[in-house]
C-alpha cells in the first residue's frame, strides 16, 4: 500500500474525518486529501505527528513495514524486572525448538488465568 492509502485506511478505522485529522496537524483539509490521495506526501514533522496520532510507527506508515505496534510497548515494564524488549532480546537467542517450548508453555499460563 502507499502512504496515502495508509493514512487513509488508519483515518477510516479511528472514525474520523479528514477536518479533525487536519486540525489535529494544524494543516487544511485539502492537504489531508493530497496525502490520501498521494498528490503530496507529509513532511518529516507532519510524518512524525501522524505516527504519533495514530499510535503506529512511522515506518508502518511508510509502508515499510506491516507492524502497527506504538513503539512505546517496547519500554512496557511486564515486571518489577523485566520491559518488553527484554523479553524479545531473550527469546530472539533461542533455537526454534526452544522458541516453541515456550510458545507452548506461555499459552498454558495464558489458558489457566
Amino acid at each position: 500500500m502507499k502512504v496515502g492509502e495508509i493514512l487513509a485506511s488508519l483515518r477510516e478505522e479511528r472514525k474520523i474525518g479528514q477536518k479533525e485529522l487536519a486540525v489535529y496537524l494544524n494543516v487544511s483539509i485539502g492537504t489531508i486529501s493530497n496525502y490520501e490521495h498521494n498528490v503530496h506526501s507529509p513532511d518529516l514533522a507532519a510524518l512524525s505527528r501522524l505516527a504519533d496520532f495514530f499510535g503506529v510507527t512511522t515506518d508502518y506508515i511508510l509502508g515499510r513495514t506491516s507492524y502497527r505496534f506504538d513503539p512505546e510497548l517496547l519500554n512496557r515494564k511486564i515486571s518489577s524486572q523485566y520491559t518488553v524488549t527484554d523479553i524479545v532480546n531473550t527469546v530472539l537467542t533461542f533455537d526454534s525448538t526452544t522458541t516453541n517450548s515456550l510458545m507452548e508453555y506461555a499459552r498454558f499460563l495464558q489458558s489457566r488465568q
